[in-house]
C-alpha cells in the first residue's frame, strides 16, 4: 500500500493503493489553502451527457494516466447473480465490432501504454497510462466499449468460465482468501458487502447474455461515470478530447442504487476453519466500523491513526507486543478500510510462532486493544503515527496513478475534492482523546467476527490388513 501499513487482507492491499490525497478542485480551478499551497491546481467540469471530468495537471513528464470510474460494484449485483459487476470488468476487454477480441489492450500496448481494471463493492475502474499525444486514442477506445460492447453468447460464456477459473485459483485454493470471504459474509448480515466481489461460484454460473445486456445497459453509461485524467495536459485539452470521444455517447436510464440500513448485530461471530492445505495458521478479527462517508468529523481520520498506532508498522503497539516483546507471533498488523459508501471495516491479524496457540494470540491482541480503549495514546507515538501517514500520502504525489486514484476513489463514493485535499490537515488535527474514543466506541465485540485458520489435523493411518497365509 501507499501507507507503510502491514496488510493481511489482499483486498485491502489493493484498495489502500488509492489513499493518497492530492489537491483542491472546484468548477474551474482554485489555489489550495495556504497550508497546502504546494498542491497543484485541479479542474472539474461535466459533459452534456452527464459524465463528470477531473483534470490533475502534472508537467514532470509527457505522459498521462486516464482513469474511468463507474458507480457500479458488487453491491449492485442483482439477487442471485453475485459477481456480475466483477464479471463486467472482464467483459469490457472482450471487444466491440470496431475493436474486436483483445485488440483493446493490443492497441494500447502498440502505442507504448499499459492498461488494467479493478472492481470493489462500490465501484469499477479502468485505466490506461500512455504518452500524452496518445490520449485521444485511449479515450476513443474507452468510449467505444462504453457504447458498443460485444455481448454475444460466445463472449459471455467464455468470460464466465474465465471468472470461475479465477475464483478457483484465487479464492477456493487459497485458505486465507476463504477465511476473508467467510468473515465478510458473517460480518455484514443482510448487507451486500457480505457477498464476495468475485461472486459465489454457483451464482456466477447463472450469468447469461440477457443478464449481461441488462446490466451493461443500465450501468455502463457516461452519466454513471467519472473520468479522471492526470498528467501533462491542460483542462482545455482534456475537455476538447473528452467531448470528441465521450461526448458522442448518449446518456442512458440508470438503475437507482439501493440504500441499505444495516441491522444491528446482537453478538459477535466466531469462525474456526480447518483445511489440509493450511500452511500458516492465522488469527484475525474484523470489526464493522464507520466509514469516511458516514463518520462524524474526525472519526474516520482517528480510525486511520488508530490503525497506524496499533498495527501499521514494526513500531506499532501490536507488532511490538506480539512479535518483539512476547515473541508470540511471526507477524501482526492492523488495517482500516474506510473509503466505502456504507460501513467500513477495521481488521487485526496475527500469525503465530511455532507452538503458540491462536487463543493465546487473541488474548494478547485483546490486551493491546484494551490499552487504547482505556487511555489516550502516548503523545510521542501519536505524533509519529500522524507524521508517517501524512508523509506517505505526500510521497504518493510522485505517482500520477496515485493522484488520479485519490480523486476517483473519493468522488465515486460520494466524497468531494475538498475531502481529498484536506485529508492531511485533518489527520494532523486528530487528538489523543479522539483516538481513545473511537477505540472504545467502534471496536465493539458485538460488531465483530473473529476467525481462526488452522491446519487440519492429520488423520490416523488405517490399520494394515491382516496378512493371510496362502494354502495349497
Amino acid at each position: 500500500m501507499v501507507f507503510s501499513k502491514r496488510r493481511f487482507w489482499a483486498a485491502l492491499i489493493a484498495a489502500a493503493a488509492f489513499c493518497a490525497p492530492a489537491a483542491h478542485a472546484q468548477d474551474s480551478a482554485s489555489q489550495a489553502p495556504a497550508a497546502q499551497n504546494e498542491q497543484p491546481k485541479v479542474f472539474q467540469f461535466a459533459l452534456q451527457n452527464g459524465m463528470r471530468v477531473v483534470v490533475v495537471p502534472d508537467r514532470r513528464a509527457p505522459v498521462v494516466t486516464q482513469m474511468l470510474w463507474y458507480r457500479v460494484g458488487g453491491v449492485d449485483d442483482p439477487p442471485g447473480l453475485s459477481g456480475l459487476a466483477h464479471f463486467f470488468e472482464h467483459m469490457m476487454f472482450r471487444g466491440t465490432k470496431a475493436v474486436a477480441g483483445d485488440q483493446f489492450s493490443r492497441t494500447v500496448a502498440r502505442n507504448g501504454g499499459q492498461d488494467n481494471a479493478f472492481t470493489t463493492h462500490d465501484y469499477t475502474a479502468f485505466y490506461e497510462q500512455i504518452a500524452k499525444d496518445r490520449l485521444p486514442i485511449v479515450m476513443g477506445l474507452e468510449a467505444d466499449r462504453m457504447a458498443n460492447l460485444d455481448l454475444s453468447d460466445k463472449n459471455v460464456r467464455t468470460e464466465r468460465d474465465v471468472v470461475l477459473e479465477e475464483r478457483r485459483m484465487r479464492v477456493d485454493n487459497d485458505p486465507q482468501s476463504l477465511l476473508q470471504e467467510q468473515m465478510g459474509a458473517a460480518l455484514h448480515l443482510s448487507h451486500p458487502y457480505g457477498r464476495p466481489v468475485i461472486g459465489w461460484a454457483g451464482e456466477i454460473r447463472h450469468i447469461g447474455r440477457v443478464e449481461a445486456q441488462d446490466f451493461y445497459t443500465h450501468h455502463y453509461a457516461p452519466n454513471n461515470a467519472i473520468l479522471v485524467v492526470a498528467g501533462d495536459v491542460t483542462a482545455a485539452e482534456v475537455r476538447a478530447d473528452a467531448e470528441a470521444a465521450y461526448g458522442k455517447v448518449p446518456a442512458r436510464e440508470l438503475v437507482a442504487r439501493a440504500d441499505y440500513v444495516q441491522p444491528p448485530r446482537l453478538g459477535e461471530t466466531r469462525l474456526a476453519i480447518r483445511r489440509p492445505d493450511v500452511r500458516l495458521p492465522v488469527f484475525a478479527r474484523t470489526y464493522r466500523v464507520v466509514s469516511y462517508t458516514e463518520a462524524r468529523p474526525g472519526e474516520a481520520e482517528a480510525l486511520d491513526v488508530l490503525a497506524q498506532l496499533m498495527g501499521g508498522d514494526a513500531n506499532s503497539a501490536l507488532y511490538r507486543a506480539l512479535v518483539v516483546d512476547k515473541k508470540l507471533a511471526a507477524d501482526a498488523g492492523v488495517s482500516y478500510d474506510g473509503y466505502r459508501r456504507d460501513s467500513g471495516s477495521f481488521t487485526i491479524y496475527a500469525v503465530p510462532r511455532p507452538g503458540v496457540s491462536l487463543s493465546r494470540l487473541e488474548q494478547a491482541s485483546d490486551a493491546v486493544i484494551a490499552q487504547f480503549q482505556k487511555a489516550p495514546p502516548n503523545p510521542a507515538d501519536l505524533a509519529r503515527a500522524k507524521t508517517q501517514l501524512v508523509a506517505d500520502a505526500t510521497y504518493q504525489r510522485d505517482s500520477q496513478f496515485a493522484m488520479a486514484s485519490a480523486y476517483g476513489r473519493a468522488l465515486v463514493i460520494g466524497l468531494t475534492a475538498e475531502d481529498v485535499e484536506e485529508w492531511p490537515y485533518r489527520i494532523r488535527k486528530v487528538a489523543p482523546a479522539t483516538v481513545q474514543k473511537v477505540a472504545a466506541s467502534e471496536l465493539v465485540r458485538t460488531e465483530s467476527v473473529t476467525g481462526y485458520l488452522m491446519p487440519e489435523a492429520a488423520k490416523p493411518a488405517a490399520p494394515a490388513p491382516a496378512r493371510q497365509e496362502a494354502h495349497q
